[in-house]
Order: C-alpha cells, then sequence, then structure tokens
C-alpha cells in the first residue's frame, strides 16, 4: 500500500530527479528566511522595539509568548536561579557538569593564542566584553545550548555574558536552564524571546544593556532578526532551523540511519537528507523511518518536515554524492560507510560538523564530544563557520615602525600614495625624514 512517505525518495533514474534534488537544497534554505509578510512583521518588531524599547518588548512578549510582564519582571532573580540549581536533579546535574567540563576542555584546545612578538608588526587578541546569548525555548528546554555557547565565551574571557529565553514554562524559563546558568555562574537572565530580545540585546533598553555580539540557535524569527542587526553587533552565523544530511553505503545499519534522520525531523522545523549510492539501503531506511516515526511523540510533525525538507537521495556513485554534499553545505553531516568514512571525510569540504563513523550520532555533538552545537544552516557552511572559543574573540592589528625601520621604506610608501592621488599620506611620511 502506498505511504505519504514514498515521496521522500529520489531516484537519480527519475525524470525529474534533478529539480527535486534541487528543491530540497532549496527547502531547506528558505527554511531559515521568511517570506514577504513575516519579513514586514520581523521589520516591525525591530522598529518598534528599536523606537519604545522596554514597552515594545514587554507587548511582543504577551502576544507571541502569552505571558505579560512588566520590564521591572524580564530579569530573572539570583534567588531563583539558585533555587532551580539546588532542586535540579542530581544525576543531571553531574552529567550536565561533564558536559561543561568536555566543551571547556576542547575549547581551551582550540583557542587562539596570544603568545606572539610584537617587533613590528603582529596581532593581538582581546575577549568581547559583552555577549548576548538566545537560548531556544518553544519546543523544549535546552540546557545544551547554554552549555554550548556560554562556555566557549567564558574559555574566550568574556567577562558579561547575557541569556535570554522565551518565557515557555509556567511563564518563566524552565528550571534546568536556570540551573544551568547557576551552574555557569550566569548571573543576568531575561525571560523574553524572539526578534524581540535580539533587538533588546543589539541597542539596548532601560532595563536591558545592549551587548557587543548575539550568539546561539533559533528559529528562523531569531535568526533573520539576528542578521538584520547585524552592524550594530556582531553575530555567530544563521544558526536554524536544524538539519543532517546523512552519506551512508550498503555497510550502514538502516535501522540507525533512520533513527538520525528522524532525530533531526523532528526539531519541527527539521531538515534530513540521506545520500546513498545503495537502492537497497535507501529502500531499507524508508522501511525504518515508517516504522519508528509512529512510535515518536511527535509523529504527525515529524513527518511534515519529512514531507517538507527531507529526501533519501540516491545517486550514481560516491563523486557525485560527495558533489551534492558539498552544494547542500549541510550543518550536521554524518558519514557511515564503514573504513572508507576517514576517507570521504577528507572530500568534504562545506560542513557545520562532520561526524565520522556509524558510532558518531549528531546527539555527541549536541551534548558532549566538545564543539559546540551551535552550527550555520541553510547551506551557508559554504561561509560561516561552527561556533567556538574564537569567535569570542577580537583581533587588532599591531605595528610599530622606528626611524630606521621607517626610512628605509619611506620611498615605496611614497611613491604607493602618490598613485593613489592622497598627498597628505605622501607628506605624512615625508615629513618625518626632513622633507
Amino acid at each position: 500500500m502506498e505511504n505519504e512517505l514514498d515521496k521522500i525518495l529520489i531516484k537519480y533514474d527519475q525524470p525529474d530527479f534533478k529539480e527535486r534534488s534541487i528543491g530540497i537544497r532549496a527547502a531547506v534554505s528558505r527554511a531559515t528566511h521568511l517570506d514577504g509578510d513575516k519579513e514586514k512583521q520581523l521589520d516591525d518588531i525591530l522598529n518598534e522595539v528599536s523606537r519604545r524599547g522596554d514597552e515594545a518588548v514587554a507587548e511582543y512578549t504577551e502576544e507571541h509568548d502569552r505571558v505579560k510582564l512588566t520590564p521591572e519582571q524580564f530579569r530573572i532573580l539570583e534567588a531563583e536561579l539558585k533555587d532551580a540549581h539546588k532542586t535540579i536533579d542530581k544525576k543531571l546535574l553531574k552529567s550536565i557538569r561533564q558536559a561543561i567540563k568536555n566543551v571547556r576542555q576542547y575549547q581551551s584546545k582550540v583557542l587562539v593564542g596570544n603568545d606572539k612578538s610584537f617587533k613590528s608588526t603582529g596581532i593581538r587578541y582581546t575577549p568581547i566584553k559583552r555577549v548576548g546569548i538566545c537560548v531556544p525555548g518553544a519546543s523544549a528546554p535546552l540546557p545544551s545550548t547554554v552549555i554550548m555557547t556560554a562556555v566557549p565565551a567564558q574559555v574566550a574571557g568574556v567577562k558579561e555574558i547575557v541569556v535570554v529565553s522565551p518565557p515557555r514554562y509556567k511563564g518563566s524559563i524552565h528550571p534546568v536552564i536556570l540551573a544551568t546558568c547557576q551552574e555557569l555562574n550566569i548571573k543576568e537572565v531575561y525571560r523574553i524571546g524572539g526578534a524581540q530580545a535580539v533587538m533588546a540585546l543589539a541597542q539596548g533598553t532601560k532595563t536591558i544593556r545592549n551587548v557587543d555580539k548575539i550568539v546561539g540557535p533559533g528559529n528562523a524569527w531569531v535568526q533573520m532578526a539576528k542578521k538584520k542587526v547585524l552592524g550594530l553587533v556582531g553575530i555567530d552565523s544563521i544558526a536554524g532551523p536544524s538539519e543532517v544530511l546523512i552519506i551512508a553505503n550498503k555497510k550502514a545499519n538502516p535501522a540507525w540511519v533512520a533513527a538520525d534522520m528522524l532525530s533531526q525531523a523532528e526539531h519541527n522545523p527539521g531538515s534530513a537528507v540521506l545520500c546513498t549510492e545503495s537502492e537497497n539501503l535507501a529502500l531499507e531506511v524508508l522501511a525504518e523511518i515508517k516504522r519508528q516515526v509512529e512510535k515518536l511523540s511527535r509523529s504527525q510533525e515529524t513527518i511534515d518536515c519529512l514531507l517538507k525538507f527531507s529526501a533519501i537521495v540516491v545517486l550514481r556513485n560516491m563523486a557525485d554524492i560527495v558533489n551534492y554534499a558539498n552544494l547542500f553545505a549541510a550543518e550536521h553531516l554524518q558519514i557511515q560507510c564503514g573504513k572508507q568514512s576517514r576517507q570521504i571525510a577528507k572530500r568534504i569540504k562545506n560542513a557545520g560538523a562532520i561526524f565520522i563513523g556509524e558510532y558518531s550520532p549528531v546527539a555527541v555533538g549536541d551534548y558532549w564530544a566538545g564543539p559546540s552545537h551551535t552550527l550555520p544552516t541553510g547551506t551557508s557552511a559554504r561561509f560561516f563557520s561552527a561556533l567556538s572559543a574564537n569567535d569570542f574573540i577580537k583581533s587588532t592589528s599591531i605595528i610599530e615602525y622606528d626611524k630606521k625601520k621607517l626610512a628605509e621604506s619611506a620611498e615605496d610608501i611614497i611613491r604607493l600614495a602618490q598613485a593613489e592621488g592622497l598627498d597628505a599620506h605622501a607628506r605624512s611620511v615625508r615629513i618625518r625624514q626632513g622633507r
């Protein structure tokens, strides 16, 4: 009997293969953006928060989160943070502490050093002073996002970290998020989210001081708001909605591949694409998806995401698969090709994070391994990178010449300045030569 999920299977010998395979990439890219009407709504939100500050933030919080707050109620009290920390499940707290340790160790290793000699030219790295972190809270509490954004910032030396998250749990932020903030000694936490929180962080209000950079995953509203405030503040990347592309051959376990696809599709919205040269594996994975999706608590929502943003793509060979993966530039890219997995990974140029081998599901990166799970989406891994401690430092060029060094270079500098018609530039060098 025909199943609606049969539609996600795309084979290279189908007449509409090219159109459909390109269409999936386009659909995933569009998921990170807003259409015309929604973009106008976004502009209205940003403009109103810019113009009216706290008043507008409160109005949009009531409208979108159905929680009525005064500006004085935006900030979570320190007592609430401590209470959440005291009451959190102790086994969960132990896991959170180990995850923090793992991330801190990894981020410390990848942080760019600052031990260069500045004899004439060089570079100095300094941490960004104040950073805002957006923690999603619509579908489920995400303490992992606090860890994966705040810990890299702390490793970099950021002194002021501000967390915003929508009040979706009993009119506030879920206690597990608050407990994680307390564990990381983050004291400035606001129960606001969405585009209004992004603008409040970017420009500042009477209640919330502006930040220098905004990071964190989220839905299209948050990501497009980040994009629009770029310039007022720095941002990390366009980080959401979630997606995975899996490269698998006939050696892969179809049940595991299906589970990995569903783990991203359940985000709602979320995208999951399998690329394989094995038609048998494709059919086995499709059968597993049909079986497993029925057991999920969000079964229908996941099916909707599979139909809108997901596919099982059968290509001719591994070369075509690698080319497709590099064009897709997925947030998460898994490779389940047995002993060939590492070799294939070396050919991937565009991906937020690469998970090599059948025992490296995305969940390992989401919670535990050390690299941040805040990753570029919507094919933007072509030019954006995974969030790391290095995103929280800025570089300043250092130039120091003495009299002899300038004299050696003076004529060349003057010649270049005159070629550009910039006489004052040339004169600023010539005057130091006594001419």
